[in-house]
């Protein structure tokens, strides 16, 4: 079972030289799910090589992050990600983008990411998307031309939680209202606390504290697809029912 994770090479805003980059929780959280249930994950950024991490949270104390610093494979695949050009070439079973400010400048409006996207749901394969990375299904369209979002459930970063981080000023859009205007049945649960949305193949997590949820809800979704899994690890995540 392949599994392609995007994350963002974006590194500042324009605006007074803000740092972006990647918030390592937001990749080692579902990265370890996903690889502790057999899955082959494959990392791309926009870029290709290593992607910036945002300085402000290079090294909060998560168990995946304290795992990462112990993983010699992982780091050397954090450190040689695919571009999203090669990654558009090869096959995989199932996508997940990871969270971050970032995605919707170099992730959101990529040609390449929004082909994949396009390309896996019409092969049926599920996509995960978390917090501001929800807003590329308002790009990717299906084969009829209407966007993916349309007339489906779906969360992404709200509007209350963009207000209290203090960077609704920076960000090019709400990513609730552009859910929201894009024909997306919208849904929030509490600020910072994690909810995930699955309608289809289409699965959304509101924040980043829903990044390991949406991991584990997308390998719910790849067993009912049919797809081999160390059914060890699914029943310690207690939310499929295994026979």
């Amino acid at each position: 079972m392949k599994i392609l994770m995007m994350l963002t090479s974006f590194d500042k805003f324009s605006e007074k030289n803000k740092k972006a980059g990647l918030f390592p929780e937001q990749f080692t959280s579902p990265y370890y799910i996903l690889k502790d249930a057999g899955a082959d994950v494959t990392l791309t950024t926009p870029d290709g090589g290593h992607p910036p991490l945002n300085e402000k949270n290079r090294n909060p104390t998560t168990a995946g992050n304290s795992r990462l610093r112990s993983d010699l494979a992982a780091q050397v695949a954090l450190h040689n990600t695919f571009s999203l050009r090669q990654a558009a070439q090869l096959d995989f079973d199932a996508l997940y983008i990871a969270a971050g400010y970032g995605v919707l400048w170099d992730i959101v409006e990529n040609h390449y990411a929004i082909s994949i996207v396009e390309s896996m749901y019409a092969a049926g394969k599920p996509i995960a998307a978390v917090c501001h990375s929800s807003s590329i299904f308002c790009r990717a369209r299906m084969a009829d031309g209407e966007v993916l979002v349309r007339e489906k459930s779906v969360t992404g970063f709200s509007n209350s939680e963009e207000k209290t981080s203090g960077q609704s000023y920076v960000v090019p859009y709400s990513v609730e209202d552009e859910l929201k205007r894009n024909g997306g049945k919208y849904s929030k649960g509490l600020d910072w606390e994690p909810y995930v949305l699955s309608d289809g193949l289409l699965i959304t997590g509101q924040n980043p504290a829903s990044s390991g949820l949406t991991a584990k809800t997308l390998l719910n979704k790849l067993k009912s697809q049919g797809h081999d899994l160390k059914t060890d690890v699914l029943q310690k995540f207690g939310i499929f029912e295994l026979g």
